[in-house]
């Protein structure tokens, strides 16, 4: 099993961490492995775009149908001579 050192933490931090592990009766070295390995086990949620959030918030309410207007030719650059 691995160890690490970590060097220049917070005193404000320390305790906390102190107070922590007393609050969930574990010593501050198990409390730190408890913290890092909840921190490293956590899946990636995959961010979901705009557009499909709003989706999926309103699918339940039915949907709408556009009629689309008719495409039309495009029009002729404009000319800078």
């Amino acid at each position: 099993m691995a160890s690490i050192t970590i060097r220049n933490l917070d005193d404000d931090v320390k305790t906390r961490l102190r107070v922590r592990a007393a609050e969930n009766g574990r010593s501050m070295e198990e409390e730190a492995r408890v913290i890092l390995r909840e921190a490293v086990g956590r899946e990636e949620v995959p961010v979901k775009g705009l557009g499909t959030a709003i989706h999926e918030r309103f699918k339940p309410f039915g949907g709408v149908e556009l009629e689309l207007p008719p495409r039309e030719p495009m029009r002729e650059p404009p000319r800078f001579d």
